[in-house]
């Protein structure tokens, strides 16, 4: 999956946003499934991870950690995929 990424770089902030108190992760730029010919010299797309949170839905336990980690981000590599929310729900892994 690593080789089909394109143009995405993974960033880790404390915290989201306020407006966004609980939020795990966020993917922020053009899906892969709505790239065309005109898609050239653009930045980067953006997943951000937010520790706090991460360590909060994680209750310091070491194995949940890895896989809140894990699971939050295969959701947002799924986005830069083009994959919705709602799939994501469809297939259990929202």
């Amino acid at each position: 999956m690593k080789d089909a990424l394109d143009n995405v770089e993974v960033l880790i902030e404390d915290d989201p946003p306020p407006e966004q108190r609980n939020l795990l992760g966020l993917y922020e730029g053009i899906p892969l499934t709505q790239r065309g010919m005109w898609y050239t010299n653009v930045l980067p797309d953006r997943i951000t991870l937010f520790r706090r949170t991460i360590r909060w839905a994680s209750r310091g336990d070491p194995g949940e950690l890895q896989r809140v980690v894990r699971d939050t981000v295969i959701h947002e590599i799924a986005h830069h995929f083009g994959i919705s929310d709602e799939r994501l729900d469809e297939l259990g892994r929202a």
